[in-house]
């Protein structure tokens, strides 16, 4: 069974992070979201994968490279900008051939891993099988429509009046039929080629589409309170271990995990935390569900439910929560009066100041 990722969005929702790095590797626990994708679908057999790429490729190419670190085969197939679900199988025809295929969103979390549903399917083996969940807002998804007896009815991509609060998971399983499905859908009104359309002519021409309900913890990860939650998440199963150094005057409380370089001086952290390797934590409080990357320095400074990317500082600011901190920031306390608040900005930028 062969596996199609994408990983070509731009990842407008995730500005300013997204204009220096692919949505993608945005890192969870400190590691890519992309990364838990590609292990999902080794460790449920599926090693020969296609990676749907567009302006970020070339970051995606050097952080995956040809698969061999995950265990996998990777085939970069470019898509020349986002046009739909459906084009991406469209454009992947050749790689597919006639093998099943699982197709996963590269920027989505689903806990748990895929093996029983990809299990299932091989057994089973309908024309497609669906991942389904419960959402409050289904007028932001896919949402599926199902009759009393649990067959799919409608699909409907980002309904204004959803008929149901079951969305689409990002994960999908096919066989060969959907390929006539594919080339039958024109664009809809956002101008993509939805994968919704693609299942519901499979579904008005009397093909088996499979719907599943996972109960599991499953996240797109499309913005940055999405983000946190996600980070906070997979922190929860953190298995903790300090390779770095911690003196005699912190403390390390639940699972907290300090990388090899990592370096812990008169500070307090509290778990679910992980602390990047050669980091550097002085006079410093972590709270729970916070992840600190590689060859950071906070010193002075309390941090809670964030995540923090590669080569930040954070220096004297109080407390900071509920934030994302992008590769090379810094953030420090002003040292002279008159008391003000001294901002460099990007584009899409977003700052909350309490006084």
């Amino acid at each position: 069974m062969k596996a199609l990722i994408l990983a070509g969005g731009t990842g407008s929702r995730m500005r300013p992070i997204t204009h220096t790095a692919a949505k993608q590797l945005v890192p969870v626990a400190n590691k890519p979201i992309l990364f838990y994708a590609i292990e999902s679908l080794v460790a449920a057999g599926a090693t020969e994968i296609g990676m749907i790429v567009g302006e970020t490729h070339r970051e995606i190419r050097d952080a995956v490279g040809d698969g061999s670190r995950f265990g996998a085969t990777v085939t970069y197939l470019p898509q020349d900008r986002p046009r739909g679900l459906a084009h991406a199988v469209l454009i992947s025809r050749e790689f597919l051939g006639e093998d099943d295929f699982v197709m996963y969103l590269g920027d989505n979390v689903l806990t748990g891993g895929i093996t029983d549903v990809v299990r299932g399917f091989r057994e089973e083996r309908p024309d497609a099988g669906i991942l389904l969940t419960k959402v409050t807002d289904p007028s932001a998804f896919g949402v599926v429509e199902t009759d009393a007896e649990g067959r799919v009815v409608r699909l409907e991509e980002k309904p204004a009046r959803p008929r149901s609060d079951l969305a689409l998971v990002g994960v999908y399983l096919f066989t060969p039929a959907i390929h006539e499905a594919v080339r039958a859908v024109a664009p809809s009104a956002r101008g993509e080629m939805e994968i919704t359309d693609a299942i519901q002519w499979l579904v008005d021409h009397g093909y088996a589409v499979r719907p599943t309900v996972v109960t599991g913890y499953w996240k797109d990860t499309g913005n940055v309170t999405d983000m946190l939650e996600v980070n906070r998440s997979l922190l929860e199963t953190l298995v903790p271990e300090v390779l770095g150094t911690v003196d005699e005057a912190s403390e390390l409380v639940g699972r907290v995990r300090i990388e090899a370089g990592a370096r812990v001086e008169r500070s307090r952290i509290v778990g679910p935390v992980v602390v990047g390797a050669r980091t550097v934590v002085v006079d410093s409080y972590i709270g729970p569900s916070t992840s600190v990357a590689d060859d950071c320095r906070i010193t002075g400074s309390e941090l809670e439910f964030s995540i923090v990317l590669n080569r930040s500082r954070i220096e004297g600011v109080g407390r900071i929560e509920a934030s994302l901190i992008g590769r090379d920031a810094r953030v420090r306390r002003a040292e002279h009066i008159p008391r003000a608040h001294r901002l460099v900005l990007g584009d899409h930028s977003s700052v909350h100041i309490t006084d």
